[in-house]
Protein backbone atom coordinates (compact mmCIF):
# COMPACT_ATOMS: atom_id res chain seq x y z
CA UNK A 1 0.00 0.00 0.00
CA UNK A 2 1.19 3.25 -0.66
CA UNK A 3 1.80 6.27 1.56
CA UNK A 4 -0.38 8.91 0.82
CA UNK A 5 1.17 12.64 1.58
CA UNK A 6 -0.67 15.67 1.18
CA UNK A 7 1.47 18.98 1.43
CA UNK A 8 -1.38 21.57 2.45
CA UNK A 9 -1.73 24.47 4.44
CA UNK A 10 -4.32 27.40 4.86
CA UNK A 11 -2.71 30.67 2.88
CA UNK A 12 -1.37 30.41 -0.58
CA UNK A 13 2.39 31.67 -0.80
CA UNK A 14 3.94 29.63 1.82
CA UNK A 15 5.82 27.31 -0.21
CA UNK A 16 3.57 24.41 -0.89
CA UNK A 17 4.23 23.10 -4.26
CA UNK A 18 7.96 23.88 -3.61
CA UNK A 19 7.92 21.72 -0.64
CA UNK A 20 5.66 19.00 -2.83
CA UNK A 21 8.79 18.86 -5.31
CA UNK A 22 11.57 18.69 -3.12
CA UNK A 23 9.90 16.10 -0.56
CA UNK A 24 9.28 13.80 -3.69
CA UNK A 25 12.55 14.04 -5.00
CA UNK A 26 14.12 13.67 -1.64
CA UNK A 27 11.93 10.20 -1.29
CA UNK A 28 12.67 9.30 -4.90
CA UNK A 29 16.64 10.02 -3.95
CA UNK A 30 16.54 7.32 -1.22
CA UNK A 31 15.10 4.37 -3.51
CA UNK A 32 11.28 5.24 -3.50
CA UNK A 33 8.95 5.00 -5.85
CA UNK A 34 7.39 8.02 -5.70
CA UNK A 35 4.62 9.85 -7.62
CA UNK A 36 3.34 13.89 -7.68
CA UNK A 37 0.15 14.80 -8.40
CA UNK A 38 -0.91 18.53 -8.51
CA UNK A 39 -4.13 19.54 -7.42
CA UNK A 40 -4.39 23.11 -7.79
CA UNK A 41 -6.67 22.45 -10.88
CA UNK A 42 -6.61 25.57 -12.70
CA UNK A 43 -3.43 27.11 -12.35
CA UNK A 44 -1.00 23.77 -12.45
CA UNK A 45 2.63 25.01 -11.26
CA UNK A 46 4.58 21.66 -10.29
CA UNK A 47 5.03 20.62 -13.28
CA UNK A 48 7.20 23.90 -13.92
CA UNK A 49 8.71 23.25 -10.56
CA UNK A 50 9.99 20.03 -11.38
CA UNK A 51 10.83 21.00 -14.74
CA UNK A 52 8.81 18.81 -16.95
CA UNK A 53 5.92 21.81 -18.13
CA UNK A 54 6.58 21.18 -21.71
CA UNK A 55 5.70 17.84 -21.56
CA UNK A 56 2.84 17.29 -20.47
CA UNK A 57 0.15 15.73 -22.83
CA UNK A 58 -2.39 14.62 -20.46
CA UNK A 59 -3.26 15.85 -16.98
CA UNK A 60 -4.81 14.64 -14.09
CA UNK A 61 -8.33 15.92 -15.15
CA UNK A 62 -8.32 13.91 -18.30
CA UNK A 63 -7.49 10.49 -15.79
CA UNK A 64 -10.25 12.01 -13.57
CA UNK A 65 -12.70 11.89 -16.57
CA UNK A 66 -11.30 8.79 -18.24
CA UNK A 67 -9.83 10.80 -20.92
CA UNK A 68 -6.78 9.10 -20.85
CA UNK A 69 -5.31 6.29 -18.85
CA UNK A 70 -2.65 6.75 -15.95
CA UNK A 71 0.04 5.56 -17.73
CA UNK A 72 -0.49 8.65 -20.57
CA UNK A 73 -0.73 10.89 -18.45
CA UNK A 74 2.38 10.14 -16.02
CA UNK A 75 5.07 12.26 -16.45
CA UNK A 76 8.42 10.25 -15.26
CA UNK A 77 11.07 12.24 -14.31
CA UNK A 78 14.17 13.15 -16.20
CA UNK A 79 16.63 13.04 -12.94
CA UNK A 80 15.13 9.85 -10.92
CA UNK A 81 13.55 6.58 -13.08
CA UNK A 82 11.42 5.98 -10.12
CA UNK A 83 10.29 9.51 -9.77
CA UNK A 84 6.35 10.73 -11.42
CA UNK A 85 4.44 13.76 -11.86
CA UNK A 86 1.13 14.20 -12.47
CA UNK A 87 -0.25 17.48 -13.80
CA UNK A 88 -3.07 19.64 -12.94
CA UNK A 89 -5.33 20.78 -15.80
CA UNK A 90 -5.12 24.65 -16.72
CA UNK A 91 -8.26 24.80 -18.44
CA UNK A 92 -10.91 22.82 -16.28
CA UNK A 93 -12.75 23.63 -13.54
CA UNK A 94 -11.91 22.49 -9.94
CA UNK A 95 -15.27 20.57 -9.88
CA UNK A 96 -14.16 18.13 -12.62
CA UNK A 97 -12.08 16.35 -9.74
CA UNK A 98 -14.57 13.69 -8.14
CA UNK A 99 -13.83 11.87 -4.70
CA UNK A 100 -14.72 8.47 -7.04
CA UNK A 101 -12.01 9.73 -9.70
CA UNK A 102 -9.34 10.85 -7.17
CA UNK A 103 -9.69 7.72 -5.09
CA UNK A 104 -9.47 5.90 -8.16
CA UNK A 105 -6.68 6.92 -8.87
CA UNK A 106 -4.78 6.80 -5.77
CA UNK A 107 -5.54 3.05 -5.51
CA UNK A 108 -3.99 2.67 -9.23
CA UNK A 109 -0.79 3.94 -8.24
CA UNK A 110 -0.72 2.20 -5.11
CA UNK A 111 -1.58 -1.45 -6.97
CA UNK A 112 1.39 -0.08 -9.66
CA UNK A 113 3.83 -0.40 -6.60
CA UNK A 114 4.18 3.52 -5.57
CA UNK A 115 5.56 3.41 -2.01
CA UNK A 116 4.55 7.03 -1.29
CA UNK A 117 2.42 9.69 -3.31
CA UNK A 118 2.55 13.28 -2.91
CA UNK A 119 -0.27 15.23 -3.18
CA UNK A 120 0.28 19.08 -3.66
CA UNK A 121 -3.15 20.81 -2.48
CA UNK A 122 -3.90 24.21 -3.54
CA UNK A 123 -4.51 26.52 -0.38
CA UNK A 124 -7.64 27.22 2.04
CA UNK A 125 -10.48 24.97 1.85
CA UNK A 126 -12.32 24.36 -1.85
CA UNK A 127 -13.26 21.19 -2.86
CA UNK A 128 -9.74 20.62 -4.74
CA UNK A 129 -7.72 21.03 -1.10
CA UNK A 130 -10.34 18.56 0.70
CA UNK A 131 -10.21 16.11 -2.28
CA UNK A 132 -6.19 16.53 -1.99
CA UNK A 133 -6.71 15.85 2.29
CA UNK A 134 -9.37 13.42 2.40
CA UNK A 135 -7.12 10.10 1.55
CA UNK A 136 -4.09 11.00 2.99
CA UNK A 137 -2.13 8.87 5.55
CA UNK A 138 -0.02 11.84 6.54
CA UNK A 139 0.05 15.50 6.22
CA UNK A 140 2.66 18.44 6.12
CA UNK A 141 1.27 21.35 6.76
CA UNK A 142 3.21 24.18 5.61
CA UNK A 143 3.49 27.53 7.46
CA UNK A 144 5.50 30.67 7.45
CA UNK A 145 6.38 32.61 10.96
CA UNK A 146 3.61 34.73 10.80
CA UNK A 147 0.31 35.14 12.21
CA UNK A 148 -2.00 35.32 9.76
CA UNK A 149 -0.36 32.10 7.90
CA UNK A 150 -0.40 29.79 11.54
CA UNK A 151 -3.85 30.80 11.99
CA UNK A 152 -5.35 29.84 8.84
CA UNK A 153 -3.24 26.61 9.18
CA UNK A 154 -5.00 25.78 12.59
CA UNK A 155 -7.86 25.84 10.69
CA UNK A 156 -6.34 23.44 8.21
CA UNK A 157 -5.58 21.33 11.22
CA UNK A 158 -9.59 21.23 12.27
CA UNK A 159 -10.33 19.81 8.75
CA UNK A 160 -7.66 17.55 8.87
CA UNK A 161 -9.23 16.25 12.34
CA UNK A 162 -12.89 15.77 11.02
CA UNK A 163 -13.42 16.01 7.35
CA UNK A 164 -10.78 13.38 6.47
CA UNK A 165 -11.45 9.10 6.02
CA UNK A 166 -8.92 8.68 8.00
CA UNK A 167 -11.30 10.96 10.51
CA UNK A 168 -14.42 8.97 10.01
CA UNK A 169 -13.21 5.74 10.76
CA UNK A 170 -12.20 7.55 13.75
CA UNK A 171 -8.50 8.01 13.14
CA UNK A 172 -6.16 10.59 12.68
CA UNK A 173 -3.81 12.11 10.04
CA UNK A 174 -0.53 12.06 11.63
CA UNK A 175 0.42 15.74 11.02
CA UNK A 176 3.67 17.39 10.74
CA UNK A 177 4.89 20.81 10.83
CA UNK A 178 6.60 22.53 8.01
CA UNK A 179 8.27 25.90 8.86
CA UNK A 180 9.27 27.72 5.54
CA UNK A 181 11.08 31.27 4.95
CA UNK A 182 12.66 30.97 8.72
CA UNK A 183 14.47 33.72 9.33
CA UNK A 184 16.41 33.60 13.28
CA UNK A 185 17.21 37.27 12.86
CA UNK A 186 14.25 38.24 12.29
CA UNK A 187 12.89 36.08 15.02
CA UNK A 188 15.16 37.94 17.82
CA UNK A 189 13.98 41.21 16.89
CA UNK A 190 10.27 39.73 17.47
CA UNK A 191 9.23 40.73 14.04
CA UNK A 192 8.57 36.56 13.25
CA UNK A 193 7.24 33.84 15.99
CA UNK A 194 10.04 31.34 16.85
CA UNK A 195 9.39 27.75 16.28
CA UNK A 196 8.18 27.71 19.88
CA UNK A 197 5.78 29.67 19.25
CA UNK A 198 4.04 28.10 16.24
CA UNK A 199 4.56 24.56 17.91
CA UNK A 200 2.19 25.94 20.66
CA UNK A 201 0.02 27.36 18.47
CA UNK A 202 -1.14 24.88 16.58
CA UNK A 203 -0.01 21.87 18.78
CA UNK A 204 2.12 19.72 16.12
CA UNK A 205 5.85 18.95 15.67
CA UNK A 206 8.11 20.35 13.52
CA UNK A 207 9.23 17.98 10.45
CA UNK A 208 11.65 20.43 9.44
CA UNK A 209 12.58 24.57 9.37
CA UNK A 210 13.57 25.79 5.70
CA UNK A 211 15.54 28.78 6.06
CA UNK A 212 14.30 32.09 4.34
CA UNK A 213 17.00 32.12 0.90
CA UNK A 214 16.94 33.14 -2.48
CA UNK A 215 18.01 29.57 -3.49
CA UNK A 216 14.34 28.83 -3.59
CA UNK A 217 13.31 31.04 -6.03
CA UNK A 218 16.51 30.48 -8.23
CA UNK A 219 15.73 26.53 -8.24
CA UNK A 220 12.46 27.10 -8.91
CA UNK A 221 13.12 29.44 -12.36
CA UNK A 222 15.61 26.29 -13.65
CA UNK A 223 12.27 23.92 -12.81
CA UNK A 224 15.20 21.94 -10.16
CA UNK A 225 13.81 21.19 -6.63
CA UNK A 226 16.15 22.66 -4.13
CA UNK A 227 16.54 19.92 -2.37
CA UNK A 228 18.84 19.43 -5.22
CA UNK A 229 20.85 21.97 -4.64
CA UNK A 230 23.50 20.69 -2.48
CA UNK A 231 25.53 23.74 -1.06
CA UNK A 232 22.02 25.00 -0.40
CA UNK A 233 20.84 25.93 3.33
CA UNK A 234 17.43 25.20 2.36
CA UNK A 235 18.06 22.44 0.13
CA UNK A 236 19.85 20.80 3.05
CA UNK A 237 16.81 21.87 5.06
CA UNK A 238 14.61 20.15 3.02
CA UNK A 239 16.83 16.72 3.07
CA UNK A 240 16.79 16.44 6.31
CA UNK A 241 12.82 16.68 6.85
CA UNK A 242 12.62 14.00 4.34
CA UNK A 243 15.08 12.05 6.15
CA UNK A 244 12.89 12.80 9.27
CA UNK A 245 9.81 11.77 7.52
CA UNK A 246 11.10 8.55 7.03
CA UNK A 247 11.96 7.97 10.70
CA UNK A 248 15.71 8.95 10.72
CA UNK A 249 16.81 11.01 13.68
CA UNK A 250 18.44 14.58 12.54
CA UNK A 251 19.21 17.60 14.52
CA UNK A 252 17.20 21.02 13.26
CA UNK A 253 19.70 22.79 11.49
CA UNK A 254 19.68 26.82 10.46
CA UNK A 255 17.55 27.89 13.38
CA UNK A 256 19.93 30.05 15.45
CA UNK A 257 21.09 33.60 14.51
CA UNK A 258 25.06 33.53 13.45
CA UNK A 259 27.01 34.92 16.24
CA UNK A 260 28.58 37.71 14.96
CA UNK A 261 32.54 38.27 15.85
CA UNK A 262 33.99 40.79 17.81
CA UNK A 263 35.04 43.15 14.98
CA UNK A 264 31.84 42.56 13.28
CA UNK A 265 30.56 44.10 16.51
CA UNK A 266 32.65 46.93 16.65
CA UNK A 267 31.84 47.77 13.20
CA UNK A 268 28.39 47.54 12.70
CA UNK A 269 29.41 44.38 10.18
Amino acid sequence: MAEIIVVTSGKGGVGKTTSSASIANGLARRGKKVAVIDFDVGLRNLDLIMGCERRVVYDFVNVVQGEASLRQALIKDKRFENLYVLAASQTRDKDALTTEGVEKVLKDLSDDGFEYIVCDSPAGIEKGAFLAMYFADRAIVVVNPEVSSVRDSDRILGLLSSKTRKAEAGERVQEHLLLTRYNPDRVGKGEMLSITDVEEVLGIKTLGVIPESPDVLDASNKGEPVILAGESNAGQAYDDAVARLLGEDRPMRFTQADKKGFFSKLFGG
